[in-house]
């Protein structure tokens, strides 16, 4: 039973060290073949949105508003797939709830 309880410290130790990691790594995407980037982090927050100059069209803001929403939904999901990958290169591949 104490060697299970060390290596439950162990793990959570080893988590805590991975969730600093991954707020330093980020995933980058585009939308509108490259007209909208976004970059998150392994926090799920997104660091940066560009947009290029030529996207932006007062007569039609829907179409902005639809790549950025497309980018930042997809640069998320790249994020959580990054963590997840991690997570189960230190996990095993257990499946541990609450834990992503």
């Amino acid at each position: 039973m104490g060697n299970m309880m060390k290596q439950a410290q162990k793990l959570q130790s080893q988590m805590l060290k991975l969730q600093e990691e991954m707020a330093e790594k980020t995933v980058e995407t585009t939308a509108g073949g490259g007209m909208v980037k976004v970059v998150a982090n392994g926090k799920q927050q997104i660091v940066s949105i560009q947009i290029e100059q030529e996207v932006v069209d007062p007569e039609d803001v829907d179409m902005l508003q639809d790549l950025i929403l497309a980018a930042v939904n997809e640069a998320l999901t790249k994020s959580q797939e990054m963590v997840g990958a991690e997570m189960s290169k230190l996990t095993g591949g257990l499946n541990i709830p609450g834990i992503m």
